[in-house]
């Protein structure tokens, strides 16, 4: 494989041009390439499905979506079995996603496009709910409230999304959120502080602290309703 670097865009990102043997980029990668671990994950990932949720089809994201890494596949079979329908929607994580906030206002802040799929069949499901949605990870949190109408209204949608939900956002379909602690000055811990308030976030990071609860991909998860 060789790449060739074409253009620099914002960030310092590099945009990079590759030719390999093969007919599958994804085959050649998966073959030299290693898992993209966060830099707080210091040893080496011996088997790459620990980083992996049970439910990922489509290769493409930067990052596993973490709130989903808590899910077996025997939890799923028994969430099924009380009645919860669960729909499949699908975002690939993209580098942005990790950058803290550097503007002094938040409005500023320009969020990287991330591809988003939500199929009919999932929107569906969601639409004729009668009971509270309860979204998996910021990033469904994320890809639902890209693709929901003013009503709630969920609707089928492939392409890309780069909605940044801070406080003061009006949530339009989702009702609960189960999620991980995140990072200071991310993206996530914003959007979670806009889901509840700031004041009940920062207690509950506080008690997480007080607690040695575990941050980050393989941390602590909470429900917030």
């Amino acid at each position: 494989m060789r790449g060739e670097v074409i253009e620099t865009v914002n960030g310092g990102n590099r945009l990079i041009k590759f030719s390999y043997d093969g007919d599958n980029i994804f085959a050649v990668l998966d073959k030299i390439g290693q898992m993209p671990l966060p830099p707080y994950i210091t040893e080496k990932l011996k088997d790459r499905n620990r980083y992996q949720t049970v439910y990922a089809r489509e290769p493409g994201s930067a990052a596993a979506p973490t709130a989903g890494l808590h899910f077996t596949p025997e939890l799923l079979g028994r969430i099924r079995e009380k009645g919860v329908k669960i729909a499949p929607v699908m975002l690939h994580v993209g580098l942005g996603t990790f950058r803290p906030v550097k503007e002094d206002r938040i409005e500023d802040h320009v969020m990287h496009a991330e591809f988003i799929s939500v199929p009919k069949e999932s929107a569906d499901i969601i639409n004729s709910r009668s009971g509270r949605v309860i979204a998996v990870g910021t990033t469904s949190c994320r890809t639902l409230e890209s693709v929901a109408d003013e009503e709630g209204i969920v609707h089928p949608m492939t392409g890309d999304t780069g909605i940044f939900i801070y406080p003061g956002y009006r949530f339009k379909v989702t009702d609960c959120l189960i999620t991980n602690f995140h990072l200071p000055e991310s993206t996530l811990l914003m959007l979670v502080s806009a889901f509840s308030s700031r004041d009940i976030m920062l207690n509950a990071y506080a008690e997480a602290i007080r607690e040695k609860y575990r941050f980050f991909s393989f941390g602590d998860a909470m429900f917030i309703y």
